[in-house]
């Protein structure tokens, strides 16, 4: 008997164009994104409102605005994903949690450059600069939290 009568079959994960490909066809996928959306609208609003309180309010840097605004949305949006939308993934929460910040930060790289290029560079008002670099960062958000922070495992 050798030993390789023993090992358990380990599947080889598709590609990523598979997965994206899988999820497009998938009704479920379409929920969760559903759900991720009305997640991620909620973590807007607590952004946009931590970002006023700190920009507008006590007249901080809106850089510095947008990332506290950032600090507290992500660890709300990390909580009601958890619970809500990838209900069903398994895995333990730490790594979860830190894929999900990873993924956030890549995130709010992009958030920053729309924001600069929206505020610095076209002159629009901070506030809606900041709604707008939300929608922007928002589908490789997705993306990257299905495929990645809560993948199935």
């Amino acid at each position: 008997m050798s030993t390789s009568e023993f090992e358990i079959p380990v599947r080889a994960p598709l590609p990523l164009s598979a997965r994206v490909a899988a999820a497009a066809r998938s009704r479920a996928a379409w929920a969760q994104l559903l759900r991720f959306s009305v997640v991620g609208a909620g973590g807007a609003v607590v952004n946009l409102v931590v970002f006023a309180v700190t920009a507008r309010g006590l007249g901080l840097d809106f850089r510095l605005a947008a990332v506290l605004a950032f600090l507290v949305a992500v660890t709300n949006n990390f909580a009601l994903n958890k619970l809500w939308t990838f209900r069903g993934a398994s895995g333990h929460a730490g790594f979860q949690a830190a894929r999900f910040v990873a993924v956030s930060l890549a995130g709010l790289a992009v958030n920053l450059l729309v924001l600069h290029v929206l505020v610095d560079v076209l002159g629009t008002d901070a506030l809606v600069g900041q709604a707008a670099a939300i929608v922007a960062a928002t589908p490789m958000s997705f993306v990257g939290n299905k495929l990645w922070s809560f993948a199935h495992r």
